[in-house]
């Protein structure tokens, strides 16, 4: 080999290692939830290796972590601009209230299907117009429309629940909730759609550089042409939306509608989006964080159980995740910023 092939091979391998390196940095938050998942996966093997050698737990995670995975994906958009919401388990009974009222009245599955989303939807304008037009803190102003919608399911329905056998007479119950060649669940193939196509408008449409931009800095976003308050209402309509969505798939599953319903989704979504990556002071997360951050959530119950210890530490295992993920997220922004 001579001097020039030498230069040549060193030239590529450190373009190599170049590629390699520009990698890992673009796609870092990626990456690294990609390790705590296998991590995670690793320990409950460990723990509990004829549960999780079983292909009936993944069925089962796949069954059951859509349920606020729907949830996270939008939600992720909302915290990447900087604020958050915290009405959406309100906004499922919300909307399946709707559904209630229209079925009841017309006998129509499609109807009250129509109207769940529509609720769903109108509920999230109204954080958004609230938090952008008003100027109240999306904290503050999500934490009473949670309280305001769940008095309004409870005033409507009067604490009565709905049977949702009919939806069984319908295409909606095998199109959401049916099992896919009698295996997979349909509301695990719908979480992939709805990520795919938020994946796509954050990553690859003018809206996601306006959803940055809103998040990194508002008033130079401002300066450079974002309608900041529309894309903010856009965010919280598209979560209103997927809560409705979500509280439909989740009453088609059990075939009944509570008015409790959504009670008990808050700390899960909110700990899948931060788990993924999504920084709490805005500008920064992924969709593929957040959707892998749903499954590592979806199965901590399920390795709590397999490795014989109490029910009780799901709540405390959930809220550490969410505390050490802000932590986290805040001391490495200090490091780089």
């Amino acid at each position: 080999m001579n001097i020039s092939d030498g230069a040549a091979r060193l030239k590529s391998l450190a373009a190599g290692r170049g590629s390699i390196s520009q990698f890992a940095r673009t796609y870092s938050l990626q990456i690294g939830i990609v390790f705590v998942a296998l991590f995670i996966w690793v320990l409950f093997l460990i723990g509990s290796p004829r549960t999780f050698l079983a292909g009936d737990i993944y069925v089962a995670f796949m069954s059951t972590t859509p349920f606020f995975a729907l949830m996270a994906i939008p939600l992720t958009l909302v915290v990447i601009t900087g604020e958050i919401d915290l009405s959406f388990g309100s906004v499922m009974a919300f909307g399946m209230t709707a559904f209630s009222l229209v079925f009841t009245a017309t006998g129509s599955v499609w109807l009250g299907f129509i109207a769940c989303l529509l609720a769903g939807l109108g509920a999230g304008i109204l954080n958004g117009v609230i938090v952008v037009k008003i100027g109240i803190p999306s904290l503050v102003t999500t934490i009473g429309t949670q309280f305001f919608w769940a008095g309004v399911v409870l005033v409507l329905t009067n604490g009565s629940g709905l049977g949702m056998t009919a939806v069984r007479d319908t295409i909606l119950y095998p199109a959401l909730v049916g099992r896919i060649g009698g295996v997979v669940p349909a509301q695990f193939v719908w979480t992939i759609v709805f990520a795919a196509v938020v994946w796509f408008f954050l990553n690859r449409h003018r809206f996601g550089a306006h959803v940055y931009l809103t998040g990194d800095n508002v008033e130079s976003a401002r300066l450079m042409g974002v309608n900041v308050d529309l894309t903010k209402i856009i965010t919280f309509a598209i979560v209103g939306f997927a809560a409705a969505f979500a509280g439909f798939v989740v009453s088609e599953e059990v075939l009944y509608f509570w008015p409790t319903l959504g009670g008990g989704y808050l700390l899960n979504t909110l700990a899948s989006v931060f788990l993924g990556g999504t920084s709490v002071f805005g500008g920064m997360g992924t969709i593929f964080g957040t959707f892998v951050g749903s499954f590592i959530i979806g199965s901590i119950n399920a390795g709590i159980v397999a490795a014989n210890l109490t029910g009780y530490w799901t709540q405390l295992i959930y809220g550490l995740i969410l505390v050490v993920s802000v932590a986290l997220q805040t001391v490495l922004g200090k490091r780089f910023r």
